[in-house]
């Protein structure tokens, strides 16, 4: 029988998760069950093999892991295409660092972005609804998502980004939903509030200085409703492990995955750019405790240099 190593602050993702996860119910019946059955039970069993020979318990923060992934995904996504990024995951990005608290990546982005590169076709096709087996019936079998309309010049109802009424991921849902999930996480210290805010003012900044410039593919600032930005914000760029340790670094490593996502949408041919962002600021966690520390000692440094 597999065993788990409790972790309440983990636990509490998961109860930010669960609204999320009601919505997308809603949304789409059945698949989003299906994602996360088929997400748990080879995510469980990918970790179980490493931990088997230590401490032979399964962390929470797996459990964490598998519901983030089977979130970020479109609700068609082939279960088979899940199984073999979420094993990715748990064996390449976790397992083989030495595991929970080792890694250097977020488990659940390295995932989805070996999937998004290995499987790009078949995630694509994947951005529709289920129609009637969808409690809400909402059809978006045909539509592009809301930022390929934004770059190809068309616009998208402010209320439907709100609402989550579009094609997406199953997890990008009900904005309000995703921003109470924050206020709760923040509230309740589990996950960091400078590291939303850093990311969220970067974004907004860069976001509307590019269109003053008039920067020609630069996106509305309401496209930072669209897509995953926001839902990547709150559960995985606050991820505890990957993200810097000095509080003042959030600002600054928020800052730098905002901003990142931004010139990813802008000026590359990934219409999305979250997934890549936040690897991007995790390679350089480290390195921004690095120069805050060592801003921090220069600044407290007698003038003249004397000792």
């Amino acid at each position: 029988m597999i065993k788990f190593l409790k972790q309440p602050m983990m636990r509490r993702v998961l109860y930010a998760l669960a609204p999320i996860y009601l919505y997308a119910i809603w949304m789409y019946g059945y698949r989003p069950l299906l994602a996360a059955l088929v997400s748990f039970a080879f995510g469980i069993a990918a970790e179980w093999v490493f931990e088997r020979k230590k401490s032979g318990k399964v962390s929470e923060a797996a459990l964490v892991t598998c519901a983030l992934y089977s979130l970020a995904f479109p609700p068609a996504t082939p279960l088979w295409i899940l199984a073999v990024g979420i094993v990715f995951s748990m064996a390449m990005a976790k397992g083989v660092y030495g595991g929970f608290g080792r890694n250097i990546f977020n488990p659940a982005i390295a995932g989805r972005a070996f999937v998004y590169i290995s499987f790009a076709i078949a995630l694509a096709a994947g951005y529709r609804s289920f129609g009637n087996f969808g409690i809400g019936a909402i059809d978006a079998a045909s539509s592009a998502t809301p930022l390929g309309a934004m770059r190809a010049g068309g616009s998208v109802p402010l209320l439907d980004l709100i609402l989550g009424q579009r094609s997406g991921a199953m997890g990008e849902g009900m904005i309000l939903l995703i921003l109470g999930a924050g206020v709760y996480l923040a509230a309740t210290k589990t996950a960091s509030w400078r590291i939303m805010v850093g990311s969220l003012a970067a974004a907004a900044a860069l976001t509307l200085g590019l269109k003053a410039l008039g920067v020609s593919k630069a996106l509305p600032v309401e496209s930072l409703l669209a897509g995953s930005y926001l839902f990547m914000t709150v559960f995985m760029a606050t991820d505890p492990v990957s993200a810097p340790k000095r509080q003042a670094s959030h600002y600054v490593y928020g800052a730098v995955i905002g901003a990142a996502v931004v010139v990813i949408r802008t000026f590359s041919a990934f219409p999305e750019g979250t997934t890549f962002a936040v690897l991007f600021g995790n390679t350089f966690a480290n390195l921004i405790d690095i120069a805050v520390d060592s801003f921090k000692k220069k600044a407290a440094a007698p003038a003249g240099g004397a000792k």
